[in-house]
């Protein structure tokens, strides 16, 4: 997927500002703690995402009955 496509969003969007981020003037060690926030946001989500999958599941086999 084109980063452009996921990016594109209405402006003020706080994802489409952490994109567009200079991250010219960060040091190793800034860096290091942003990569760190942003893996700790991708576990967040993905945890998120899988709660939001379960509970559509058991929905799903809650109404088949």
């Amino acid at each position: 997927m084109d980063p452009d496509e996921i990016l594109a969003r209405k402006a003020g969007d706080p994802l489409t500002e952490l994109a567009r981020q200079d991250l010219d003037p960060l040091s190793v060690e800034e860096c290091q703690a942003r990569i760190a926030a942003l893996e700790a946001e991708i576990v967040r989500t993905k945890t998120r995402l899988t709660r939001a999958v379960n509970h559509r599941a058991s929905a799903n086999d809650l109404f088949k009955r």
